[in-house]
């Protein structure tokens, strides 16, 4: 049988459990048939790019299926009647990978401290941005990176 990965967004006032159940649906009409789900990840409650259905985030889930043609058809008129599902995206794969998909391998990096942007600027004015400083307040700091004397007054 082919196989498929389908994306679900449900609407963001149903809770997890609800949206496993849809997966659990799912699993009936697919075994039905002979049909079996490969690979069942819950992303979580995620911001939508755009407002869908008043929506502006949706539980997401990816479902790698082995179906039937026919079967899916029906599995996916059958997400297009529940009014919790906001979006279905459904694609034919080679195979389906048992790896976890990158939205979750990306959930679980330590990114460190948020705003860290590299090493701060050297304190030199030779950008010719503005600075408040006074001149001779530029001319000590220029005369301290470079390791010179500061003019005499």
């Amino acid at each position: 049988m082919p196989l498929y990965e389908t994306v679900l967004i449900a609407r963001n006032d149903i809770n997890q459990q609800q949206v496993e159940a849809v997966a659990e649906v799912i699993k009936g009409l697919l075994e039905a048939d002979g049909g079996s789900i490969k690979k069942q990840e819950y992303w979580g409650l995620r911001s939508l790019a755009y407002r869908i259905k008043k929506n502006r985030k949706g539980h997401y889930m990816l479902l790698g299926l082995d179906a039937k043609p026919e079967t899916l058809r029906e599995v996916e008129r059958q997400l297009s009647l529940n009014e919790d599902i906001l979006r279905v995206l459904t694609l034919r794969v080679e195979e389906i990978d048992e790896n976890p998909s990158p939205v979750l391998s990306r959930k679980g990096d330590d990114r460190g401290e948020r705003g860290f942007r590299g090493p701060k600027p050297s304190g030199r004015f030779e950008s010719g941005r503005s600075s408040r400083r006074s001149y001779d307040d530029r001319e000590e700091y220029r005369a301290r990176d470079e390791n010179v004397e500061p003019a005499a007054e």
